[in-house]
């Protein structure tokens, strides 16, 4: 078990974009190939500071899966957004890359290589904040979206109390996720903070009232998501029951198949 500190490679994950999105109904292909073979690369994987980049999805099994089931901020409604994208940002390069990113994809939408046909759940630029591994020789947070071995992710955000902060959730997470992570099919945790978007990020971009409060986290699995869900729901229970916070979204996702449609015929 490992948890917030350095490590012992110079390179270091500092930042993630997080971005979920749907495309309209009908447009699935083209937004998938659009995504896959121009947008992931020249709206994020060529800048400054990227080195890493995974796309996911959410079929609706999935994404009924989701929770809570009531209304949240984290997206709206608790269903939206079926792809998924994150990318890390080499830590100490975090302000260059935002703003390269914000002027790129200005740039893009001006220059007709935009999508306009989506839609944002949500999107947001994310500062590591803490890590913990299940086994004691883990494969490191830095490559975890090469890891071909996980074959499903959980993102899971968690919106403090009245009576609580950020920091009152990191401590409940480093004292109890040993014991949940202990013989699970989860290898790799990871939690993050909200780092603001520039002045000038494009408007589509949804505003989040909470962000500066929540607590997002990506669990990395070794089972298909579906097997794994009852366990990361009797997790999200006691989130909730403790006290410190409640879990604002807790959503399972697979990787998609690089070069193929593969699952855009299974988002509805």
């Amino acid at each position: 078990m490992q948890s917030a500190g350095p490590g012992d490679s110079p390179v270091r994950v500092g930042t993630m974009l997080y971005t979920q999105v749907d495309p309209e109904r009908g447009c699935e292909v083209a937004y998938n190939r659009w995504y896959e073979r121009d947008h992931f690369y020249a709206g994020c994987m060529i800048g400054p500071g990227f080195f890493a980049g995974r796309r996911w999805v959410a079929t609706g099994e999935l994404k009924s899966l989701r929770l809570p089931h009531g209304e949240t901020t984290f997206c709206a409604p608790v269903t939206a957004g079926s792809y998924l994208a994150i990318y890390w940002v080499l830590e100490g390069m975090q302000e260059e890359n935002l703003r390269w990113g914000t002027d790129q994809v200005n740039w893009l939408y001006a220059n007709n290589r935009g999508f306009p046909r989506r839609v944002h759940a949500h999107t947001g630029m994310y500062d590591v904040a803490a890590r913990w591994y299940r086994d004691p020789d883990p494969v490191p947070l830095e490559l975890a979206l090469d890891h071909e071995q996980y074959v499903g992710m959980v993102s899971l955000a968690i919106q403090p109390g009245a009576a609580s902060s950020s920091h009152d959730v990191l401590s409940w997470l480093d004292a109890n996720l040993p014991g949940f992570l202990a013989g699970s099919p989860v290898a790799s945790v990871s939690a993050w903070a909200n780092r603001p978007l520039l002045s000038d990020a494009p408007s589509f971009l949804p505003a989040d009232p909470d962000a500066a409060s929540r607590v997002l986290q990506l669990y990395f699995l070794e089972s298909a998501p579906a097997a794994a869900w009852p366990g990361v729901e009797a997790w999200c229970q006691r989130i909730d029951a403790s006290g410190v916070g409640t879990v604002s979204f807790a959503g399972p996702w697979v990787p998609t198949v690089v070069g193929t449609d593969t699952y855009t015929d299974q988002l509805w």
